[in-house]
């Protein structure tokens, strides 16, 4: 039986007087690849940040690793990937090699040296994205994929068991991004981490994700995605408020 990583029962949160997100419950096993989707102001971004203990619900309860969350200390064994647009200055003085071990101050602190193990594990961390040969390089250099790329060995540095994106994708060319989802299938695949991930991008995720889970205020579906792939376009524009045409895109490189 699979240990469960995210566990939402009954979740309630307000923005003052208006209902954001509505009785959500959701289960999030190790080694899962879930595609949380939904249209814009669905209430995705105000739940990533329940999961990660920023917002604290009005109803419900959130267990992370089998503890409540307001008990739950080991936070290194999430590592949380933001929209690289909203949250890093591309001319930030730092080689690529030095913004990956910033991801290792959890486990050494803020004002301590790093070791040559540490080192090593941003090195590795980097080879697992395929940007070990950029380690030296200025971050602000690298194109958007590529930072990208960079953040997510940062939180991989860290060896979590998790990995939480908000829209991994924004500031991204689209000729990018299939491949960046590749390398987040195989680090689901091949590296057994589990993935809840915030996108935009429905077709090419889905086909990817293990699970799907469609939230506009209120979960309207949640499974495998052979399920969801078996819903009706009309279906889940009703969910979304508005049209939906699916068109499925098959990531060649994640097959292999």
């Amino acid at each position: 039986m699979k240990n469960i990583l995210i566990e939402l029962d009954d979740v309630n949160f307000n923005y003052e007087h208006t209902a954001v997100l509505e009785n959500i419950s959701l289960k999030v096993g190790e080694g899962e690849f879930w595609a949380l989707i939904g249209p814009n102001g669905s209430g995705k971004s105000t739940l990533l940040n329940i999961i990660l203990g920023l917002l604290t619900p009005d109803a419900g309860s959130v267990k992370l690793f089998g503890s409540n969350i307001e008990e739950f200390k080991q936070r290194e064994r999430i590592g949380f990937v933001s929209q690289k647009s909203n949250s890093f200055n591309s001319g930030f003085p730092a080689t690529v090699l030095e913004v990956v071990r910033s991801g290792l101050t959890r486990k050494t602190g803020l004002f301590k040296s790093f070791s040559k193990k540490d080192e090593k594990k941003a090195v590795e961390a980097l080879k697992i994205v395929g940007m070990d040969r950029f380690k030296s390089r200025n971050i602000g250099e690298l194109s958007g994929g590529q930072q990208q790329r960079v953040f997510i060995a940062r939180a991989l540095a860290g060896e979590p068991e998790l990995l939480v994106m908000d829209e991994p994708t924004v500031g991204i060319d689209q000729q990018n991004v299939t491949s960046f989802y590749s390398m987040l299938n195989e680090l689901n695949r091949d590296h057994g981490i589990a993935i809840l991930l915030v996108t935009h991008e429905i077709d090419l995720v889905t086909d990817l994700a293990t699970h799907v889970a469609c939230l506009n205020r209120t979960i309207h579906f949640h499974g495998i995605q052979s399920e969801y792939k078996k819903m009706g376009d009309e279906k889940i524009s009703k969910w979304y408020g508005h049209p939906v045409r699916r068109v499925h895109q098959h990531v060649e490189e994640a097959k292999r």
